[in-house]
């Protein structure tokens, strides 16, 4: 999972970030609105943490803005207003949640929990698993499903199945899917990636199945029934 945190606070951004990392998660950070913007907009994340109060344009605007573009990205507002009048303002935003400074990481971890299984691009049962139309992925496990059929996995090709399903229906580039899967310490060359997709295709598309991974050519890939 990757979570982008968008705060001018030092002292709290390098604590959060370092035991967001330690529960597995991936964090890139801004000090600022505008880079946090900019990142919002260039890239995919299952989760945003946003500031209320930045420098050049507050999270608030920032959830907004991403709102009016489409984006359904999980938000948690940080932020020290705690008025009702200010919750509703950043809940009216398109905020998901909100949580008042100074908070314990206990509950701030808590809910980033409960955000991430909130999802516009997945479909998770009781049972934690992923599906996306006839395609049930058990990443635990490291198995999927299909028309009856048990198809079990590698854990890179686990790791690569539930992202794309994850992020149905978006264009994920060859660069994202690269940072998702590998360290900079693995570093794997271009042809790595092709590969991988090409095993995972003969494994989920047997026979007369539609197909679910697209090729965006020069581009990326693509996860859906179309």
């Amino acid at each position: 999972m990757k979570i982008l945190l968008v705060d001018d606070e030092t002292e709290l951004t390098e604590p959060l970030s370092h035991v967001l990392s330690q529960e597995g998660y991936q964090v890139e950070i801004a000090d600022n609105g505008t880079d946090g913007l900019n990142l919002a907009q260039q890239n995919i994340y299952d989760l945003m943490i946003l500031d209320w109060m930045l420098p050049y344009q507050s999270g608030v605007e920032i959830c907004k803005k991403i709102r009016s573009q489409g984006n359904l990205t999980p938000v948690l507002i940080l932020t020290a207003k705690d008025t009702i009048d200010d919750r509703v303002l950043g809940l009216d935003a398109g905020a998901d949640d909100y949580i008042v400074k100074p908070f314990q990481l206990r509950e701030l971890l808590a809910r980033v929990r409960a955000l991430l299984r909130r999802s516009p691009n997945f479909e998770a049962n009781p049972n934690g698993k992923l599906k996306i139309a006839d395609l049930e992925l058990d990443s635990e496990n490291q198995i999927a499903y299909r028309h009856g059929r048990v198809i079990s996995l590698s854990e890179k090709e686990t790791q690569l199945l539930a992202y794309l399903m994850s992020h149905a229906d978006q264009l994920l580039t060859h660069e994202q899917i690269y940072q998702h899967l590998w360290t900079e310490q693995e570093a794997p060359n271009s042809n790595v990636l092709a590969a991988l997709i090409r095993l995972l295709r003969r494994k989920i598309e047997i026979e007369a199945e539609s197909p679910l991974i697209h090729t965006v050519y020069g581009k990326g890939y693509r996860f859906g029934e179309q």
